[in-house]
């Protein structure tokens, strides 16, 4: 498992124990707002808004919350009005990483994302500098039950480019982005137990870390994702799963 895999386990862990709920709620309906803003209030016809309802109900938001914050985008309620940024950089050890905000101040996110950047040994680049680095990708989670010939199966009848075995944790389909409502859609039909779907960045080669590399880049990872602006990071780092385990510990 590749790093930034393994942290997301990590962070799903520590959801669930209920150490970051509020965080997550607080991200999903921003989500929401902007979702609705941008392509209307109906799910049936706004392919990010329904990820981000399914993206809340994993999470066990309550539906009126997610009523109130699809409101707030549609205007029917007042809210405030978020900007979309992507701050690119390096981490320590040279880790592409990005960044995705949903934000009210682009000031105030440009220079937490720039301080934390620097306090862990890393840097903010230019647009560009390393989103090359990574490919966009649907992601649909299978949860534990079926094998990995039944999942594989489904799948790929499905129209799914890729199925990643995490053992205990279930399995990774990956799609195309403008498959992944579709090919879930019919793994659900063939009778799988999904769990998040989601659009993400898959990097297209890995950062081994060790020493004091690897515990500022978890470091980072911990700053940047527990920002209130801050709602998706991705990197290329990996490491061995004891150290990320001690260190996260």
């Amino acid at each position: 498992m590749s790093g930034h895999n393994r942290w997301s386990k990590i962070k799903r862990q520590k959801a669930a124990m209920g150490a970051s709920k509020g965080k997550l709620y607080t991200k999903v309906i921003k989500e929401l707002t902007v979702s609705a803003r941008l392509g209307g209030g109906n799910p049936d016809g706004n392919a990010r808004l329904r990820v981000a309802i399914a993206a809340a109900r994993e999470a066990n938001m309550p539906n009126d919350t997610i009523q109130r914050a699809i409101k707030k985008g549609t205007g029917e309620l007042e809210g405030a009005a978020y900007e979309e940024i992507v701050y690119e950089g390096y981490g320590p050890g040279g880790v592409a990483v990005l960044v995705e905000c949903l934000t009210d101040n682009r000031n105030r996110s440009a220079s937490d994302v720039r301080s934390m950047f620097s306090k862990e040994g890393g840097n903010l680049g230019a647009e560009g500098s390393v989103n090359w680095m990574f490919h966009k990708k649907g992601i649909i989670t299978v949860k534990p039950g079926p094998s990995e010939d039944q999942v594989m199966e489904k799948a790929i009848e499905a129209g799914a480019e890729d199925v990643i075995n995490h053992g205990d944790e279930g399995f990774e389909v990956r799609t195309v982005p403008a498959d992944l409502h579709a090919v879930a859609a019919s793994l659900e039909q063939a009778g799988l137990k999904l769990g998040e779907q989601k659009w993400t960045y898959i990097p297209q080669n890995t950062v081994k870390l060790e020493g004091d590399n690897a515990k500022k880049m978890l470091k980072l990872m911990e700053l940047l994702e527990d920002n209130d602006d801050v709602q998706n990071v991705h990197a290329n780092f990996e490491m061995d799963d004891a150290l990320m385990e001690s260190l996260s510990a």
